[in-house]
């Protein structure tokens, strides 16, 4: 029996747990009962988890859990879940905690490459962070990659690029006033729609796959031209284009 358990069930969990019907069960975190119905909605048994402490009721769903996809950011500390385990359990926390656990994903993101002045980058770049949170998140990936050999269980690293998808996009912010063309010079990102990072996850957890993946398109532009090309669409004004450096 397939038993997904998502930790961190935010956006690019809803579209993981939807992209798994075959799953007999998914199970998904959130830090508040508020957003429990949210869960409910998108066949995941809902479950609180502060970060800190793993409770009772969560104990005993993690025993029949096969498959464990992490979506919760690191902190300075690292990553809260296999910190959390290792505090409690040790090194063998994993299969300890989740014995018939058989595969593991770990979402990051593809700012761990950092600067690599315009060139392009794959799997086998180079991690160069710039800014905290993707030192964070490098830190994170060498925990899991850490506790997963221990537990000698497949690690899938999914590094994601900019998400967007319903309720989530260009269009939406144009709606709300709130899009803005900043320009900064040679910066361009990719992206990535949230429902390919569903099918991406389901994709890799048929095959039990191991290692890193860039889940993200093939197209870096800048972002004042995708706001651009969404007015075009929409038939409104464009905003006015802001220079980054001094935009407030």
């Amino acid at each position: 029996m397939m038993h997904v358990m998502i930790f961190g069930a935010g956006f690019s969990g809803k579209a993981i747990a939807k992209a798994m019907p075959e799953a007999a069960r998914i199970s998904g975190t959130t830090r508040s009962a508020e957003k429990f119905a949210a869960l409910s909605e998108n066949r995941m048994q809902p479950f609180l988890f502060d970060g800190r402490s793993i409770s009772e009721a969560l104990l005993s769903e993690l025993k029949s859990v096969t498959h464990l996809v992490q979506s919760i950011a690191p902190d300075a500390e690292g990553d809260p879940l296999v910190n959390l385990i290792s505090e409690c359990i040790g090194k063998s926390g994993l299969k300890t905690l989740m014995p018939n656990l058989v595969w593991t994903a770990y979402l990051s993101t593809v700012g761990v490459y950092g600067d690599h002045d315009g060139a392009w980058v794959d799997e086998t770049s180079e991690c160069r962070p710039v800014s905290a949170r993707s030192r964070q998140r490098v830190m994170a990936e060498e925990q899991w990659i850490t506790a997963c050999a221990a537990a000698k269980l497949p690690l899938a690293i999914l590094r994601l690029s900019g998400i967007y998808g319903p309720g989530r996009n260009t269009f939406r912010n144009i709606e709300k006033g709130t899009a803005r063309r900043l320009v900064k010079k040679d910066q361009v990102f990719n992206r990535i729609r949230v429902e390919d990072i569903g099918a991406a996850a389901r994709f890799l957890a048929e095959r039990m796959a191991d290692g890193i993946f860039n889940v993200t398109d093939d197209e870096p532009a800048p972002p004042q031209d995708v706001v651009l090309e969404a007015c075009r669409i929409a038939g409104v004004e464009p905003p006015l284009e802001q220079d980054f450096e001094t935009a407030e």
